[in-house]
């Protein structure tokens, strides 16, 4: 797919005091989704929170809510973040034990469904569930917290699921350590959708989460277009 570069900024980096007023101001901002890291204190050695918290912030925009659900079991739970709001809903491969099962119960939902990988996860994995996914992600960090540097091996991995994936039109997610050095490398490799936490929510206001944005999303564009010519 030739897409522009889309920009999910992980709430996670937000100040949870004003976590509606956080969501507008980076939609307003530029953003063109908002990424929802939920974590169980299982799955990964972090909590984050659930579906109650995002059903009282679906009310505060339009823009897709990209649900990347760290934890395990995920099935129990995908009718409710589905009721909450949520577009996407990704759950890990690593996660249990019958993933076909759980992408055709999030498509049955009627939402988007997406698999993420670990960064020591190889791609193989969803060989033969690519016809029931709208969306992969490749996490370039170990789940669990923000602000972790990137892993470049991550690179190549991108490469082969963009191979795998082919003309498919299913999305390519990068989370963990995305900044302006580091986007161009997975945008040319194949992603289409970039996380990013800390990278985009310093500074505080909406004007710097728009020029973080910003750079963001030039660099990952240019080195597509680079690629493209």
């Amino acid at each position: 797919m030739n897409r522009k570069t889309l920009i999910a900024p992980s709430v996670l980096s937000a100040d949870f005091s004003r976590l509606g007023e956080e969501v507008e101001d980076i939609i307003e901002a530029g953003a063109d989704w908002v990424h929802l890291d939920v974590m169980d204190g299982h799955f990964v050695p972090n909590i984050t929170f659930g579906p109650q918290v995002i059903k009282s912030i679906r009310g505060r925009t339009a823009a897709v809510f990209d649900c990347h659900l760290m934890i395990a079991p995920a099935d129990a739970y995908l009718a409710a973040f589905a009721d909450a709001g949520c577009d996407f809903i990704t759950v890990h491969a690593e996660a249990g034990p019958h993933l076909d099962r759980s992408l055709q119960t999030i498509r049955n939902l009627g939402r988007k469904a997406g698999v993420s990988l670990n960064p020591s996860t190889p791609e193989t994995v969803i060989e033969y569930v690519l016809d029931r996914l709208d969306l992969v992600l490749l996490m370039t960090v170990n789940p669990g917290f923000g602000g972790q540097a990137f892993i470049p091996s991550v690179i190549e991995k991108t490469r082969r699921v963009k191979a795998l994936i082919g003309d498919r039109p299913i999305h390519i997610e990068i989370d963990g350590g995305v900044t302006p050095e580091t986007a161009p490398l997975v945008a040319a490799a194949g992603a289409d959708v970039l996380v990013a936490g800390s990278a985009i929510f310093k500074g505080g206001s909406k004007a710097v989460y728009a020029a973080n944005i910003a750079a963001i999303r030039r660099a990952a564009d240019d080195a597509r277009h680079q690629k493209a010519a």
